[in-house]
């Protein structure tokens, strides 16, 4: 892991399983319009939003509780010049336990500061997992993108 890796983290009331569940559940929290399963080792799922943004994502680590790891097998982010930048990069999921709380811990091994997208793309992943995936941990209830939006852009 890169010292300059975008990382996120945060610190929940619920269980190391709870948060799991939650990260599985893609639609529940980054966007509805997923195509393919998020759950378990080798499966893959794609990504669209709008003509802006498309990644296919496999799983290729989990560890029941503790570690969910994407690796970007393909992608296209049409808002940069380099528009395959996301592809071979991992999203990596840690889930420890500390104390009385579980923490949550986001790194997208590869988006580094001097990638184009590393502006952007930190700044959506901000949303995404700091807002809508900690409310779909703690709440119940993420803010995804839903697929109304996709469909009417």
């Amino acid at each position: 892991m890169n010292k300059l890796d975008f990382t996120a983290s945060f610190l929940v009331g619920q269980s190391p399983r709870e948060v799991f569940d939650a990260i599985k559940n893609v639609r529940g929290w980054w966007t509805e319009g997923v195509e393919g399963n998020t759950e378990k080792l080798d499966d893959e799922f794609s990504v669209r939003f709008w003509d802006i943004h498309y990644s296919r994502q496999k799983l290729v680590e989990v560890v029941l509780d503790t570690k969910i790891v994407w690796l970007i097998t393909d992608s296209k982010l049409t808002f940069i010049k380099d528009e395959t930048e996301w592809t071979g990069t991992r999203i990596v999921f840690d889930i420890t336990r500390q104390g009385s709380q579980t923490e949550v811990r986001f790194t997208q091994l590869g988006l580094v500061p001097g990638m184009e997208c590393y502006k952007d793309c930190s700044n959506a992943w901000d949303g995404y997992f700091n807002n809508s995936l900690k409310n779909l941990i703690t709440e119940g209830r993420g803010n995804p993108t839903v697929k109304e939006e996709l469909e009417n852009y």
